[in-house]
């Protein structure tokens, strides 16, 4: 039994119908300055009912493979852009 892997961040651009691109950030220490430092990194989600807009905090779960670079569904919005 695996878990599926779940991923929190930033949408930054509607990527065509359905699709939403997610930017998702994380600090990890430096391996010679032992400073935390930021890394960054896109997903493509698949978001069936176009709920998202840039902007939006959302949570995405991985899932079977959409098309070539779109592996992740949206599971829920965390927060809305505009408030």
């Amino acid at each position: 039994m695996s878990l599926k892997k779940e991923i929190q961040g930033v949408v930054v651009q509607k990527a065509g119908d359905k699709t939403a691109t997610v930017l998702v950030e994380r600090k990890v220490m430096h391996p010679r300055y032992r400073k935390f430092v930021k890394r960054f990194k896109k997903y493509l989600v698949h978001d069936e009912k176009n709920q998202t807009a840039p902007g939006d905090t959302v949570v995405a779960v991985e899932c079977r493979p959409l098309s070539k670079r779109k592996s992740f569904r949206l599971k829920a919005v965390v927060a809305t852009g505009v408030e």
